[in-house]
């Protein structure tokens, strides 16, 4: 064992140790950050506007700050960048994470000096978890990879503005940098292409051990290695032992992400936002990921079918169960107040609080009231792809509901890695699984108002070239499983190789 693994060991033993404070004590310490964030909020203009000064309790709190999107706390967000200080938070932001928003355009979520330190923490104690429980803290002494937007950042009133990957890259631990790879150079280059191709050419003959990415751009860089060396990912990289992954839901990806590397090999998901480090998977033993309730953040959670409500109920960790879909809402050291993130969780555990993500508030289809989440679908198609042993790259859903013929459908447009033998069969089996997890949709096939779902194959490498057109290639960026329009639909046709409908 090296030096570097051998102190890796000890850290993460100390790092246990302190979580083990807070994860027993969850109500207590999100009350302690409930006050905290308080007393530092009654000082800027938000707390101003919003009578901090006479804020107590959870309930006077809710009552005085409604729930935001970024549409509704822009206004804050413009005094920002004119100039202002104190406005949600004490003095100006450390940066700005810039996100690309859909109604709102770009969007700019202020990092705090407090509040950056937490992301750095979440990522680090997410490894230290996984070598405290598994013993291996190899990996620390090879090449590590992290594949991430560019850490070139802009000024915006004098505040430096880049992407949430980008600014951690600023950050990275000294002892971890020596191994990182790719190069800063790389790292810096826009074209996502041009960037993996090099990084491809700087990694290819590394001693790589770890490797962390959303996986849908893993795959992409698995798949460049492949095509260069003529090896899988587990003959070119012998010691590759852990994978790390956020973002998207990782199952859909997993089955073709290990028969890249020729094995499995453990992962460990991560909830990061550029509003904040939320959760990491701190066991390969059990479901879900720990949330992490002393890093900067009080939660609120909404039931996800009161979201649109005019007055939804809002609960914190003490009133959560087991089982419910919430929509998740923030209140950061960075002054995000009251901030609906768009991303919705369901908690696996209480003791201690442990959630998995099951999607965005956004990205459904109810183009009929059936509220189809992208749970139902990512597991659905997972399940009957392990049942007929299929692989697939990607997929998105969107309703169909003026067809040239026949009734309205739900369409479904996957990349195959193989396309199942029995088409037909995948297909019916298919939808019977989405007609098992959502009544309504069931109701509207059995009532003849949708016939099933039909199944538009797209051909390879298609995903990767419509996202290159939008402009969304690498970094970040990920296709939504689901939407309630045809705006992508639409865009997908030039892509598609046949089209299959269950008769």
């Amino acid at each position: 064992m090296g030096l570097k693994a051998y102190a890796a060991k000890l850290l993460a033993k100390r790092a246990h140790k302190q979580s083990l404070k807070w994860i027993t004590d969850p109500i207590g310490v999100q009350h302690k950050v409930f006050l905290s964030l308080l007393a530092q909020g009654k000082e800027t203009r938000f707390g101003e506007d919003h009578d901090f000064s006479r804020i107590k309790t959870f309930e006077d709190f809710s009552n005085a700050v409604p729930i935001r999107d970024y549409e509704q706390l822009k206004p804050y967000v413009k005094k920002i960048l004119d100039g202002e200080e104190n406005v949600l938070w004490s003095g100006k932001p450390m940066y700005f994470a810039k996100t690309s928003g859909t109604t709102s355009g770009v969007k700019y979520i202020p990092i705090s000096k407090e509040s950056m330190p937490y992301q750095i923490a979440g990522a680090r104690n997410a490894l230290f978890s996984y070598i405290y429980e598994s013993g291996n803290s190899n990996f620390v002494e090879g090449k590590l990879i992290f594949l991430s937007g560019s850490p070139v950042l802009e000024e915006k009133s004098g505040i430096q503005t880049g992407r949430l990957s980008g600014i951690v890259n600023h950050h990275i631990p000294p002892y971890l940098k020596k191994n990182q790879l790719p190069s800063y150079q790389t790292n810096c280059i826009e074209d996502w292409e041009e960037k993996l191709n090099k990084i491809v050419e700087e990694t290819i003959n590394q001693d790589m051990t770890l490797i962390s990415g959303i996986p849908p751009w893993m795959q992409m860089y698995f798949d460049s290695l492949s095509e260069k060396s003529g090896k899988s990912i587990g003959k070119l990289f012998p010691n590759l032992s852990v994978l790390v992954h956020g973002g998207v839901n990782f199952e859909p990806y997993k089955a073709k992400l290990f028969q890249s590397i020729g094995k499995s090999i453990p992962s460990i998901e991560t909830f990061p936002a550029s509003e904040g480090f939320i959760a990491y998977q701190n066991s390969q033993k059990e479901e879900g990921l720990l949330l992490l309730l002393n890093a900067g953040i009080y939660y609120e959670f909404i039931p996800a079918s009161e979201i649109f409500s005019e007055n939804p109920t809002r609960v914190n960790i003490s009133e959560v169960e087991i089982g419910v879909n919430y929509a998740i809402i923030l209140n950061t050291n960075a002054g995000l107040w009251g901030y609906n993130i768009g991303d919705t969780v369901k908690f696996t555990s209480l003791k201690p609080y442990k959630i998995v993500v099951t999607g965005r508030i956004k990205h459904f289809i109810s183009a009929f009231g059936e509220h189809v989440i992208a749970e139902e679908v990512e597991q659905s198609l997972t399940e009957i792809a392990k049942d007929f042993n299929v692989k697939f790259t990607e997929f998105t859903v969107a309703p169909q509901v003026n067809p040239s013929e026949g009734l309205p459908y739900h369409e479904w447009f996957i990349e195959f890695e193989n396309i199942p033998g029995n088409l037909d069969k995948f297909r019916n089996a298919l939808d019977e699984k989405i007609e098992a997890r959502n009544i309504y949709y069931k109701d509207l096939i059995v009532g003849k108002i949708l016939e099933p779902l039909h199944i538009s194959i797209i051909e390879k490498d298609g995903f990767i070239q419509y996202m290159k057109s939008a402009g969304k290639l690498g970094g970040q960026n990920k296709l939504p499983r689901l939407s309630n329009d045809r705006a992508i639909a639409d865009k997908l046709k030039p892509y598609i190789k046949e089209l299959l409908a269950v008769k």
